[in-house]
């Protein structure tokens, strides 16, 4: 092992400098008079830009989208609303996206004025609302709201799916020595929704590249439906977890002996997450509880070699899957659209 090996080989919670890229910042809380501006660009501030404007319509004569509770709409019926519904039922959808549209572009430009995203020249959008036609829509109305105010600034959708990106990017907390000779990792992210462990393929390439890299196992488990407790919740994941480790020795895969975990929140070195996990079943926030220990104690072992745990916020890993994609800009960052809005601001590193 070399020194600098010797030096990473205790890996630190939410650290901040990364093999690909420095972390800027991550979890920014921006306030206006009216709250956190974050809270009025997620999916239930979505859900309550819609909610309103049914509520108008109802005063005022007919609901175009009938009695069908707004919570009750997903992703695949507004995309269906919109593409092949009614007049005006596409209508108050398409509305809606404008409107959604013009907070989210009012959070970026917000964002680019603090300190920590100044310079950045290109945002990746993740989170649920990616994964929809009305999500990608509301994405180009803000970057069209953008441009036209004279913001160089570019929006676009992550490039993996929404339930592969925290995954995926994953991989890039672990120094590329620690990934050599072997060809998979366990991942898990952590939303308010849902939790999600995989099998990340590395398909490392001739120069440690993680382009490539693919979700060949993935165990989802909407939690929000089943209302756990936080130590039900664990229990689940864990079990994700080993019956993933079974599938990779099934298929004779080589795994990492490590787990990396993105979480809501703000994490100290020691994966105490202090606030920003809201979110999740439980009070998951404070000293008394460790997510990582937990993890350790039910997996002490992969593949016979003592199992590390490394824990980061959730919006900085699933930015972590563009790295491959992001060597044309020096800052960059990502933000997460789900049942909260998650942010985090990049800068490369240069190639040795």
């Amino acid at each position: 092992m070399s020194k600098a090996e010797a030096r990473h080989s205790k890996l630190a919670h939410g650290e901040l400098g990364l093999s690909a890229v420095e972390v800027l910042a991550y979890n920014s809380e921006l306030r206006d008079k009216d709250g956190l501006i974050g809270d009025r660009a997620s999916k239930r501030a979505f859900q309550a830009m819609l909610e309103q404007a049914r509520q108008a319509l109802k005063a005022n004569g007919r609901d175009p989208l009938g009695e069908r509770p707004t919570a009750d709409l997903g992703k695949r019926t507004l995309d269906r609303i919109l593409t092949k519904g009614e007049p005006e039922a596409a209508a108050l959808v398409m509305g809606t996206v404008e409107q959604f549209g013009g907070e989210l572009a009012t959070l970026v430009r917000r964002l680019l004025r603090s300190s920590g995203w100044r310079g950045v020249e290109r945002i990746a959008i993740g989170g649920g609302m990616r994964a929809s036609w009305v999500g990608l829509l509301a994405i180009a109305r803000a970057g069209l709201l953008l441009r036209a105010s004279g913001q160089t600034v570019e929006l676009r959708p992550i490039r993996h799916h929404p339930d592969e990106a925290g995954l995926v990017g994953a991989a890039q907390l672990v120094p590329r020595w620690m990934l050599s000779g072997h060809d998979c990792m366990l991942a898990v992210d952590i939303g308010g929704t849902n939790i999600r462990a995989g099998l990340v393929e590395l398909n490392l390439g001739r120069r440690g590249s993680l382009c490539d890299a693919r979700v060949m196992g993935l165990e989802l488990w909407r939690h929000r439906d089943d209302e756990p407790t936080r130590e039900q919740a664990i229990e689940h994941l864990c079990r994700m977890l080993t019956d993933l480790t079974r599938r990779a020795a099934r298929d004779k895969r080589r795994l990492v002996p490590l787990i990396g975990i993105g979480c809501p929140g703000l994490l100290e070195a020691d994966g105490t997450i202090t606030r920003g996990a809201q979110n999740l079943p439980g009070n998951w926030e404070g000293s008394r509880f460790s997510l990582t220990e937990r993890v350790t104690a039910a997996l002490p072992q992969i593949d016979g070699h003592a199992t590390t745990v490394v824990l980061h916020n959730d919006a900085v890993v699933q930015g972590l899957s563009e790295v491959p994609w992001m060597q044309d800009v020096s800052r960059w960052g990502v933000l997460t659209i789900g049942t909260g809005l998650g942010n985090a601001s990049f800068q490369n590193r240069e190639a040795a």
